[in-house]
């Protein structure tokens, strides 16, 4: 399983990204030390790095220039609220592969850490790019979704949706976890945009596919009864 190592300081974003990645079946860690990175990273244990440049104990930079020193090859994708052309160029030039400045979407940040994971290395042959849930198929490669064989489009947002609840079938996810991993941290958790979109999703997927649970959330039902829809 693909272990991403988290070096960050601020327990609300560490947390926020640890969860959304633990929910598309990656493994991760989180330090808040570039000493304890730089171990960590150095323990061969590690697929790729989301690194913050302002660590408790120093810059970040300094982690990459010596990983990369040392000879690490391991993806490093800068996290930081440091966002002028000079600090990006000068976190590219240390060895990063990738810079994103803060607030950042999750979708967003998904999407290049699996960039930099098949540039690392090729996928296996057996990997598949289809989650299916019963009646429901989810193809990651051309974002589209088909119900009983019969391809339905939905918008970027409702497949990030549908992406969430099909990576964990039969799950209950809060509202919380949903606007976390497909809204971004940056999220107001006032809003009621996740109802608004799982029933746009049910409207073209069908609504028996996914259940409302009481004061809890939503999960997805792959094969469904009648007596479960909302």
């Amino acid at each position: 399983m693909t272990q991403i190592l988290i070096a960050e300081d601020e327990d609300r974003i560490a947390a926020f990204v640890a969860k959304g990645l633990q929910a598309h079946g990656m493994t991760t860690s989180v330090v808040a030390s570039g000493r304890e990175a730089f171990d960590q990273v150095m323990s061969g244990n590690v697929d790729l790095l989301l690194l913050d440049l302002g660590l408790s104990d120093g810059d970040g930079g300094d982690v990459l220039r010596r990983m990369r020193a040392e000879g690490s090859t391991v993806p490093v994708i800068i996290l930081t609220a440091r966002s002028s052309v000079t600090d990006t160029v000068a976190g590219l030039e240390n060895g990063a592969d990738d810079y994103m400045s803060k607030p950042f979407r999750f979708e967003e940040l998904l999407a290049r850490i699996r960039l930099r994971l098949r540039g690392a290395a090729a996928p296996a042959a057996s990997e598949s790019s289809t989650i299916t849930q019963g009646r429901l198929s989810l193809d990651l490669l051309t974002r589209r979704i088909s119900v009983d064989g019969a391809e339905v489009e939905l918008s970027a947002r409702e497949f990030a949706l549908a992406e969430a609840f099909m990576r964990h079938p039969g799950h209950v996810l809060s509202r919380e976890q949903l606007l976390s991993q497909v809204w971004g941290y940056d999220f107001d958790p006032g809003s009621n945009v996740v109802d608004v979109y799982v029933r746009y999703l049910r409207r073209k997927i069908g609504p028996e596919f996914i259940a409302t649970v009481r004061g809890m959330g939503y999960r997805l039902i792959g094969t469904p009864e009648a007596s479960e829809s909302d």
